[in-house]
């Protein structure tokens, strides 16, 4: 471990709760038990906060994403040391396990990106917004977080087609009058909808949605209020952000009921204008996504976490007789003993070689690595020096299942980020696309099928990729662009508007994977959804699990939730407690 640093040895060698990894849900959980008066050692193998939940800058995000896409190589066979057979605990090895796959990483104009490449600030689990009305955006307010971040509206939502068109979602009242796309049967329609709904969250007798048409599949729901086509994907996929394809119950894998439905589009609106300088529904941190596992962190360290970054854990102690866990051996080969431990899903349990474990350990065995079970998430970064909107900065596109290409059953989600933002140079502009995909394919061809309708994409002067990509770059690469190219996009509907030409771009799928209680926790990985909700769940879930005594993270008195006016007046949303 010559790469480590001579770090001084950590005191004291005992803690209620260690947590390796300092993800979103791993700093969460930090946090909660660092306010519940827990003793947290908090470990990073990283110089820097946020692992898989991370803003990098652009000239590290390819070493990143490379050094999380292969198995490392297994350790060299270890036979126990005469202290250590003498000890009443085994080691378990920890390794990384392989997270990223079809990394492809390409740049189309050098000299430029290497000029700029300190200023880009890249999320590594984009595109990710914030619902003003969410509850990441409560338990901010609520732990005090917010006091370590800011944010900037998105200025708007749109839904995409394969023609290049940007077609605005009329999610308010106001909106839908101002919309020229709609015609006045289908401003009707959506206006009579929208009033059922707030009749319906109002608990009005009179128009309250039956508990059968509740518990019915959303699209159903949508069909019996006579929505044309175009509404039901604004609804669908613009508002309430299903993943799959509602229309066809034999791909979708999650079919929204009408409560579900209702349940999002009811945040939808209580996030429209909940805090004065947004205007919108939606939300994004300055300096980007990794602020808020940083937040979290900081938070814990105001409570009395310990936090020791760039420090490998190689192995876990656990009881030779029971088979229990007792603490952690660091790559400084010193052991730091605690009663619970929290994972980073990113790694695996591995048996020293030649060892044979005791009966207890070996039943355990099977329950020590998390398990992907959730398919892939394919994500894609592009930089341009063109908005796809000329007249505006932040905004989100949705492409509903089939509307790039017949065999599309997915949404498909964009998010432009502007220079206001801090996230990269004036004059230049960050797109995060992401969609859910069963495999490596499936996953490029949707993103393809995005730049190709939206960009200009000019052949890559320098690319990098792993050498499984490679292959598969050069005998199916150009096919699958060259497809989504003939059966997507026809460019802009305006003649006249040439589209942005990419300058720099980075695709890779990712694994999904679940947090376990068991006798190993470890957190989930970042999902394929737009905002945090199922992730904060998932960390309430697995501090509840391991402190069922203790409340989660105690409410405290606060005046001015909806106070998010910073002072200086230029439109930063900030939430102030």
């Amino acid at each position: 471990m010559d790469d480590i640093p001579p770090y001084p040895p950590i005191d004291p060698t005992t803690f209620d709760l260690i947590v390796i990894g300092t993800g979103l849900p791993e700093s969460v959980i930090a946090a909660a038990a660092s306010t519940a008066s827990k003793s947290v050692l908090h470990l990073d193998p990283n110089p820097f906060y946020g692992s898989h939940f991370s803003s990098l800058p652009l000239a590290d995000l390819p070493s990143f994403l490379s050094s999380h896409s292969t198995s490392p190589s297994p350790p060299p066979p270890r036979s126990a040391s005469s202290e250590e057979e003498h000890r009443d605990f085994s080691l378990l090895g920890l390794a990384a396990r392989p997270i990223y796959s079809s990394i492809d990483i390409s740049s189309f104009s050098p000299d430029l990106i290497d000029q700029f490449s300190r200023k880009f600030i890249l999320d590594v689990a984009g595109p990710r917004v914030f619902f003003c009305a969410d509850k990441s955006i409560e338990l901010i307010l609520n732990t005090g977080a917010n006091q370590y971040m800011e944010f900037k509206s998105i200025d708007a939502t749109f839904v995409g087609d394969s023609k290049g068109n940007l077609l605005n979602v009329p999610d308010s009242r106001a909106a839908i009058f101002k919309d020229k796309s709609l015609g006045l049967m289908e401003k009707n329609l959506l206006m009579r909808f929208f009033k059922l709904v707030q009749g319906h969250l109002a608990d009005e007798q009179d128009v309250k949605i039956s508990d059968e048409d509740l518990q019915s599949p959303f699209v159903d729901f949508l069909n019996k209020m006579g929505l044309p086509p175009k509404i039901k994907s604004f609804i669908l996929y613009a508002i309430a952000m299903a993943d799959y394809d509602q229309e066809d119950t034999g791909v979708s894998g999650d079919l929204l009921k009408t409560k579900d439905g209702i349940d999002r589009l009811a945040l939808y609106n209580a996030s429209i204008g909940r805090f004065q300088n947004a205007s919108g529904a939606l939300l994004y941190p300055i300096y980007g996504q990794g602020e808020l596992s940083q937040a979290f962190c900081r938070r814990a360290a105001v409570k009395g976490c310990v936090y020791v970054l760039r420090m490998p854990v190689t192995a876990l102690l656990v009881d030779k007789d029971t088979g229990c866990y007792k603490g952690v051996r660091l790559a400084s080969g010193q052991d730091i003993f605690s009663q619970k431990l929290i994972l980073d899903p990113t790694f695996k349990v591995t048996l020293p070689s030649g060892s044979s474990p005791s009966p207890p350990l070996q039943a355990k065995l099977p329950f020590c690595s998390p398990k992907d079970d959730r398919g892939k998430v394919v994500r894609g970064i592009c930089i341009t020096k063109t908005s796809l909107k000329p007249d505006m900065s932040n905004f989100l596109v949705v492409y509903p299942p089939r509307s790039l290409f017949p065999e599309q059953v997915t949404s498909i989600r964009l998010l432009q980020i502007a220079s206001n933002l801090a996230v990269c140079p004036p004059g230049m502009f960050v797109l995060y696309i992401s969609s859910l995909c069963n495999d490596d394919d499936q996953g490029k061809k949707l993103i393809h099928a995005v730049t190709n309708t939206l960009l200009t994409v000019p052949p890559p002067i320098n690319s990098e990729s792993n050498a499984a990509v490679q292959i598969k770059t050069a005998e199916s690469g150009c096919a699958v662009q060259d497809e989504t190219a003939q059966s997507g996009s026809t460019g802009p509907s305006d003649p006249g508007e040439e589209k942005p030409t990419l300058l720099w771009s980075a695709l890779y799928s990712q694994e999904l994977t679940l947090g376990q209680v068991d006798f190993i926790c470890s957190t989930p990985m970042p999902d394929g959804k737009l905002n945090y909700d199922d992730l904060i769940e998932a960390a309430v879930k697995l501090f509840k699990e391991i402190y069922p005594e203790d409340e989660f993270f105690p409410q405290t008195s606060s005046e001015n939730h909806e106070d998010v006016d910073d002072g200086d007046g230029d439109g930063d949303a900030s939430p102030e407690t």
